[in-house]
């Protein structure tokens, strides 16, 4: 035991000693060492290269000892589009400050602006990064956070697109306050479990603005989704938080705020679907709680597809979407209960702030349109309100225990 005590002070005495000897580094035209790569290849372990305004042609660069890379007024590392430009393979690793540009294309490499590679404890800041194939990313690393970070891409065409930021078989990541556009998909984690995704803007990509897939216990907050391809899709996953997103103008016939398929045990709260195709579109999907959501102006503001189990739709605010509820399988044990809904015309003689009388989201014209889309161009007439009343008195088509019996007659607030 007392071996062990005094090999743990040796170390911590020697990582002390290299940390407080560190030094330094200047990189500049006019400078000893003009170039990253020559500044990695002389520092010893903790040091500081500093780099200087001024634009520095260079890729492969390999970050493969524990340094800290500022740059001073954001000096420009120009990949002239031949490969990758920068992959940390080493632990320890932050990147401040850098303007990043010009990274190679590849249908074999996923070439990136900035790589991390098998390491930990890294922090990637305050980066710009454009003219990219993929932004940042994280390969097989851990316990990293990507910090105030602005990533424009030029993508035109999935096919030679990347991502924004990607993780893949990562965990304990935190990415915060970014900002992403014009990318293939703006966030995506595959295979990546415990990290926070939180105040970031991802808006106007190709595809999505968040994709995630066989990746669990993760938390989404604060984050905004705007005007992608098809939204955000969430798939093959468990235990997702999502708290506080917008999920806002995702328009096409293939598009919505937000795909979930085959996602269990997940809490969505306090979210706001506007102005999308679909707000949610729900496949296969089970024991998830949907609570103090707004669903405002979408075409459809939830879309059931099927085998989706004791799922709970409690206190969200449905508001003036085309339709509220699209659902063409059983109940399943889904509740619906304490939701404001626009479109009810119940009352409420008792003053007790829930309707009287049960609503059903579900309407007829809404499954006929699911059935021969072409029919949505009659969704403003009169025929529509009579098929729809007559369905509300005797139901054949929709499910008839599919209601909301204590419906809100106020906004829902929290």
């Amino acid at each position: 035991m007392k071996s062990l005590v005094l090999h743990i002070i040796l170390c911590l005495s020697l990582l002390t000693s290299s940390i407080s000897f560190s030094q330094t580094i200047e990189v500049c035209d006019s400078c000893s060492t003009t170039t990253l790569k020559n500044a990695i290849a002389k520092a010893n372990p903790f040091d500081t290269i500093s780099i200087k305004k001024g634009t520095y042609k260079e890729y492969g660069i390999k970050v493969d000892k524990p340094l800290t890379i500022i740059g001073e007024d954001y000096p420009v590392i120009d990949g002239e589009l031949k490969g990758e430009v920068i992959t940390v393979i080493s632990d320890n690793v932050t990147i401040d400050g850098l303007f990043v540009i010009n990274v190679g294309t590849s249908y074999t490499e996923d070439y990136a602006a900035i790589r991390v590679r098998k390491s930990k404890h890294f922090v990637i800041q305050n980066v710009v990064l454009e003219k990219l194939f993929f932004g940042i990313y994280i390969e097989k690393s851990s316990y990293g956070k990507l910090y105030h970070n602005k990533i424009i891409g030029d993508a035109k065409e999935e096919y030679n697109s990347g991502n924004g930021i990607q993780l893949w078989y990562s965990n304990h990541i935190e990415i915060e306050h970014n900002y992403v556009e014009h990318v293939r998909d703006g966030i995506y984690l595959e295979f990546s479990d415990d990290c926070l995704i939180k105040n970031n803007v991802s808006a106007e990509n190709l595809r999505y603005g968040l994709h995630f897939m066989f990746s669990n216990n993760d938390i989404y907050q604060d984050n905004t989704f705007e005007n992608n391809g098809a939204g955000v899709a969430v798939m093959f996953s468990k235990k997702i938080k999502m708290y506080n997103n917008i999920f806002k103008e995702n328009w096409g016939t293939a598009s919505y705020g937000m795909l979930l398929k085959e996602i269990n045990d997940a809490e969505i709260i306090g979210n706001t679907f506007e102005e999308n195709t679909i707000g949610i579109n729900i496949e296969g999907s089970n024991r998830i709680l949907y609570k103090h959501n707004n669903f405002k102006k979408n075409g459809w503001a939830v879309k059931v597809r099927g085998a989706c189990y004791t799922n709970r739709f409690i206190e969200n605010n449905f508001l003036y979407n085309s339709f509220d509820i699209a659902y063409n399988s059983k109940i399943n044990d889904n509740v619906f209960d304490r939701n404001y809904w626009s479109n009810y015309t119940g009352y409420d003689l008792d003053k007790d702030g829930i309707g009287d009388v049960p609503y059903r989201p579900v309407k007829l014209f809404s499954y006929i349109v699911n059935r021969t889309p072409e029919t949505i161009i009659l969704l403003r007439s009169l025929f529509i309100d009579i098929i729809d009343f007559s369905e509300k008195v005797s139901p054949v088509f929709t499910p008839d225990n599919l209601l909301d019996h204590n419906p809100q007659t106020k906004k829902v607030t929290w």
